[in-house]
């Protein structure tokens, strides 16, 4: 985790929220990047991030696993999700216009290590774990930049109770 880190547990439900509440500081040209184990909830929170930004609660948002990227276009402009735990080589990224995308539209980024090379100096990390409770993840945000600083924000006040 890069500067400014902030750490919660939040239930599933208040992890849609929080990744609804990311979705509307995210402007063109800002990276997420979505570290944590299979399972750890990565692609819940890509989804309901997904979801807010299209402002389609019920959008389908498949995994891009196999795909390695599923665009949206919303109001806002593009959001594009890479999965790269399937990426072989670091040459793929270019196939997948990653550069041109992390210049032009909103990136999440799954498994991020696979790009660490070419991902911009500043953007949101976003680290998840899985806890004891079925129904809870640990969340961990950091990172540089505007949006790191903004989603830093976000997740201290949902802790301070300023939701």
């Amino acid at each position: 985790m890069a500067d400014r880190g902030v750490q919660s547990v939040l239930s599933e439900a208040e992890l849609q929220a929080f990744a609804a509440d990311v979705a509307a500081v995210l402007l063109p040209g800002d990276c997420v990047t979505l570290r944590g184990d299979l399972g750890a909830g990565k692609s819940t929170f890509a989804r309901a991030l997904i979801r807010a930004f299209l402002d389609d609660p019920d959008h389908d948002v498949p995994s891009p696993t196999f795909a390695l990227r599923q665009d949206y276009t919303g109001q806002r402009g593009t959001i594009v999700h890479f999965d790269l735990y399937r990426l072989h080589a670091a040459s793929e990224l270019d196939e997948l216009g990653f550069d041109e995308t992390l210049a032009t539209a909103i990136s999440l980024v799954e498994w991020p290590e696979r790009a660490a090379s070419l991902l911009p100096a500043g953007h949101v990390e976003v680290a998840l774990t899985e806890v004891a409770s079925a129904d809870a993840r640990s969340i961990e945000i950091g990172g540089r930049g505007r949006a790191a600083a903004a989603v830093v924000t976000l997740l201290r006040d949902r802790e301070n109770g300023a939701r």
